[in-house]
């Protein structure tokens, strides 16, 4: 019983920027983790970045490091995404997740099956 909305999306010059949003409701109570996932056409959906609801601790693929930031507004229970110096590869449909059991392994987080719930997606499209 819990929803993810993204929002955010749209068409961006390479070089520039988006903050992509992700809005949980319903039983969001004791949430453990909320990721993003993209996926590009013809491709697998990819990793990009979590972050822990309590304590912050954020993780990241090693092509998002630099240029994306993940973040959370307990009050609104909202995750972000700052993506900044966006390239052309980026264009995907951008997927947030939530997670609400505890894990136990090191990278559990980038799988995707370890996930919950999902969000519909949001359209990122980076023009040369």
């Amino acid at each position: 019983q819990v929803q993810l909305v993204e929002s955010g999306g749209g068409l961006v010059q390479a070089g520039g920027s988006l903050r992509l949003s992700c809005a949980a409701s319903g039983r969001t109570f004791s949430m453990y983790v909320m990721a993003w996932f993209r996926q590009a056409p013809g491709q697998e959906r990819e990793f990009v970045a979590a972050i822990r609801w309590s304590g912050g601790n954020t993780y990241y693929a090693d092509s998002m490091k630099g240029r994306f930031t993940i973040a959370r507004d307990s009050a609104k229970n909202t995750v972000l995404l700052q993506m900044n110096s966006l390239k052309p590869e980026d264009t995907a449909v951008y997927y947030c997740a939530a997670e609400f059991t505890a894990k136990y392994s090191s990278t559990w987080y980038t799988r995707g099956s370890e996930y919950d719930y999902w969000g519909q997606g949001t359209q990122v499209t980076v023009s040369s």
